[in-house]
Formats: structure tokens, sequence, C-alpha cells
């Protein structure tokens, strides 16, 4: 009997919202009373909803017809099986097209009559929770809204662009999407930004590289300097239109030509947090490789991790969900393939040594959350303290490339908690036709030293090739990509000074890298040098 009061309530609540949100429509269709100066009368106030498409409070517990408890058996108040694209539709209470929005919380109620005024658009509108402005606690002198994270009942888990739009309370904390303080508060999400419709991202970067030692076409090359301008990332991102809690993302670099190097378009799969996706193909199991520029804590991603393990697909297909109710454990599953290597281009491709062979791979990964939720679209920059989040990440997969193939073992650990950031990850593979056994390991760290100000960070990280057990008669029949194959060591360190809150990032790295003997018998060479880079992210 308890829960049935509970029900009704938070139906009550829901009612009353709406019926404040359309009250013209409700108007329009209800005929106009003949004129009379005598007074109305009340109407009298029954034990509960006699009437359910009347437009009328008939026990006058606010909430009216289809809104009420009363009425959830009514034929009337059933879901009509049709999209929420009406004036009737939109103001009748009803979900129509079971995509868990009803009347003008759905975005396919945008144009309607009943909804204008009501619907302002984008993630932000459509997946606000009406208590939205209200449950909001005082900031208290000097202290901004990003600091409210994880107090007041906020959970660490929806802090991302992709968890920010799925629909789904990640972090169990009684708020969902934009409603919740990470989405809400924290600078890297954009989705949640007082901007309607589609988001327009930009990333740019300029740096003056001091190079120690370097090589330039097999030449070593000492103290030199050199100044670019480095990186122009735009992206396009935001909900597709008509599919409630969707998400896509067109992310392309434009520094030297333009070229969209990434696609994404996510839709979800019932009520329950599962999707299925469609991707260019890129970033299979390792997650620094499908991290937008913005959120690379080294400046770029450590590629020996992802080079010999990951050389793209023409195109992928995703699937993914909670394996438990609580999202302690999830999962993903992934396809993708295509001929010939991805040449940075999305749909672009060439052929190494003339070799059109197909290529494919197949894996999944399963994530255990050991403390908050992580996702993989996380950022490892810490603006602000931030609350526990740790998470483990192993996966398999079966590769088969031009001239290899292959299975690969794949293990991220992540934590992040106050002002530290830690990441390890070991990426294995056993190549199966030249017989090898390659491993890439990196460990990542950050300390934010000064909240909104300064934080350090590095990583250290190496690639070893293995010997061939089956060596083919001539190094030619490895093929380009397995011959130049070479052992690497990689040391960084970085120092990032937020110097326009975290929009504006200055950053100065050292970093050495020594590349031992390849396959193809090409020399060894040793690399260091420092670099100062100005990055706008927005």
């Amino acid at each position: 009997m308890r829960s049935n009061w509970i029900v009704k309530f938070a139906v009550c609540l829901v009612g009353a919202t709406l019926s404040v949100a359309a009250p013209q429509a409700f108007a329009a269709e209800t005929p106009a009373a003949a004129p009379s100066t005598a007074p109305v009368a009340a109407p009298a106030h029954t034990d509960k909803e006699t009437n359910c498409t009347d437009r009328i409070d008939n026990d006058g517990d606010t909430v009216v017809d289809c809104a009420d408890a009363d009425c959830f058996e009514d034929p009337a108040c059933k879901p009509k099986g049709q999209p929420e694209s009406t004036t009737s539709l939109c103001s009748d209470f009803v979900d129509n097209d079971g995509d868990g929005a009803i009347d003008c919380d759905d975005t396919d109620c945008a144009n309607t009559k009943a909804c204008k005024g009501s619907w302002k658009g984008g993630a932000a509108a459509a997946n606000t929770q009406p208590d939205l402005p209200m449950d909001l606690p005082e900031e208290g002198q000097g202290v901004n809204v990003e600091e409210l994270i994880g107090k007041y009942g906020d959970k660490p888990g929806e802090n991302s662009d992709e968890t920010c739009s799925d629909g789904l309370d990640n972090d169990g904390d009684g708020r969902t999407d934009c409603a919740d303080f990470g989405c809400r508060f924290d600078p890297s999400v954009i989705v949640c930004q007082p901007s309607p419709g589609f988001r327009f991202s930009v990333v740019a970067r300029a740096s003056h590289y001091y190079y120690l030692e370097r090589q330039v076409n097999g030449v070593t090359r000492k103290n030199e300097n050199d100044t670019t301008f480095d990186l122009l990332q735009l992206r396009a991102l935001g909900p597709i239109p008509g599919i409630q809690n969707s998400f896509f993302l067109l992310s392309m670099r434009a520094e030297r030509t333009p070229r969209l190097t990434f696609a994404l378009f996510q839709v979800p799969i019932g009520k329950t947090g599962h999707y299925v996706q469609v991707n260019s193909g890129g970033g299979n199991l390792a997650p620094s490789i499908i991290l937008s520029m913005a959120k690379q804590l080294m400046l770029d991603p450590p590629f020996y991790m992802a080079s010999a393990f990951e050389q793209g697909n023409g195109a992928a297909v995703e699937v993914g969900g909670p394996i438990t109710s609580n999202r302690f454990l999830q999962y993903r599953a992934f396809f993708g393939g295509g001929s010939g290597r991805q040449n940075g281009n999305v749909g672009g491709r060439f052929y190494t040594d003339d070799n059109t062979n197909f290529t494919w791979t197949a894996g999944a990964q399963l994530q255990l959350n050991f403390a908050g939720h992580y996702n993989r679209f996380d950022s490892p920059y810490l603006y602000t303290p931030v609350p526990l989040t740790a998470a483990l990440l192993v996966g398999g997969k079966y590769d088969q490339r031009a001239v290899e193939r292959f299975p690969a073992l794949h293990a991220f650990g992540v934590m992040r908690y106050n002002r530290v950031f830690a990441s390890s990850e070991l990426y294995f593979k056993r190549e199966l036709e030249f017989q090898s056994t390659q491993v890439a390991y990196n460990f990542q760290a950050g300390v934010l030293l000064w909240p909104k100000h300064l934080m350090l960070s590095g990583d250290f990280g190496q690639y070893v090739g293995g010997d061939l057990a089956n060596p083919p008669l001539a190094i030619t029949d490895l093929g380009t990509d397995a011959a130049r194959q070479a052992d690497e060591r990689q040391v960084r360190a970085a120092v990032h000074w937020y110097f326009f809150r975290n929009i504006g990032v200055l950053t100065a790295m050292y970093t050495n890298r020594k590349v031992f003997g390849s396959r193809d018998k090409s020399a060894g060479f040793e690399e260091s040098g420092a670099r100062l880079t100005a990055s706008f992210r927005f």
C-alpha cells in the first residue's frame, strides 16, 4: 500500500508539471463554454478519476486524466504505438512510442503546438528532470559549481558526453544525464552546456619544439628549434534527431589538410542501458585511441600501445550495456572489417604491398567498476578534486590482418581520487603466421597540485616485438607494417597550467624515446627534447 502512494505521488508531480507545460493545447481541444453571467460552480470531487479524457481533475489530486494512477488501466491511456508528433499525442500523458519520454519531454514533440515554448532542444533539455533548477545547493563564498561534483549526494560516474546523453542514471545517485552534477558542472562535458541542439567543439594547439636529438629521414639532427600549429580538431556531436537517448560524433582534423578521422552513431536498445553503435573502425580495446585530443594527458597518445595491435578497419559495429543492475559489471562486443589499411580518413584506405586481403577483427571487453562508474571516454585531466573512481577493463580479440593473424589480450586499470589520476595498460598478442609474441605496456599518472591552476603528469611505456620463430624466406614477405615493427621505450613528463579556466592550457613537456633496430634491419635511434604547447579546448 505504501509503494502505491509513492507511485501516485510521483505521478502527481509529473502530471502537474505537464499540465503547466501545455495549457494552450488543453484549451484548444476543450470546447468553449457559452457566455454566461452566472457564477460557475466548481466540479464536485470524487474519490477517483472518473473520466480519463475530459481534461478535468475529477478527484482533486492535482493530476489530470492519464497522468493519474487511477487511469493507468483505462484503454484511453494505453500507448498508441505511434510517434509522438501530434498535439494530441504530445499532451495525453502517455509514452505512445515507448522511448521512455512522455509528451513534451520527448524530442519528437518539439514542433507540436502542445510543446511550443516548453521544449528547448538538445540533450540538456531532453534528459533534464523537472526539479533541475530546484536541487542546486548553495555554493558558498568562493565556491564554483564545478566543485559541487561528488557532493550533496552526487556520485562519480556521469561526467562524459557519452554517459550524459544515454538516458541512464549511470552512477546511481538519483540524477540522470544533465541533471547529474557531473554532467552539469564538469566543464569537459559538452552536451549539457546551455546551448540547444547539436554542439560544435574545437581543440586548437600550437607548439614550440626544442629537439636535443631527433631523426629526420634516417639522419640524426641535434639542437634544433621548430614552431608549428600542430593540431586543429573539429567535432560535431549531440543527439540524433528523432531517436531518444542517442548520440553521434563526427571528428575531423584540419591543421594540415581537412580529413574526417572518426565517426560514431549510437542508439539505445530498449530501456535497460544497452546500445548498438556503428563507427568508422577505430579503437577496439585501447581507450587512448578513441579519446579526443583535448583529453590526451600527454598531448598525444602512446602510439606504441596500438600501432602493432590495432591497425584500423573500414567500419565496425559494437553492442554493449550493463550485466548487473548496479552497473558494477558491464560489457561491450565488437566486429570490424575492411580490405586494405585505413589512411586516416573515414572510408579512406590504401593497400600496402599490393595486398587486397580482407582484414577483420572481433572481440569483447568486460568492465568492473569497483568504485564509481568509469567510462572509456572520460578525461584523465583533473581540474578540481574528484570523488573516487576505480575500474578494471579486460578484453580479448582475434585479428586477421593482411599478412598477420593473431589473438590478443588487453587489460586497463584506472583510478581517480581527489587530486590523483593513475592508469596502467597492458597489450599482449601472439602472432600465428610468423610465431612471435609481442607486448606493450604503459603507466600514466597525474597530480593536481593547485586546483584550477596546476597539474603534473607523466607516463612510461615500452613495446617489445619479440623474435620470429618462423621467419619468412625474405624480409619483404613480412609486409611493410610487420617488417618495420621495432622495439621502443618512451618516458614523458609534463606540467599543465590552466591559464583560462579549463579551456586554455599551457603545457611544458619533456620526452625521451629510444627506438631499437627494427625487423627490416633499420638502425635504432634515440630522440629527446622539450615542448611548450598552448591548447584551447571548447
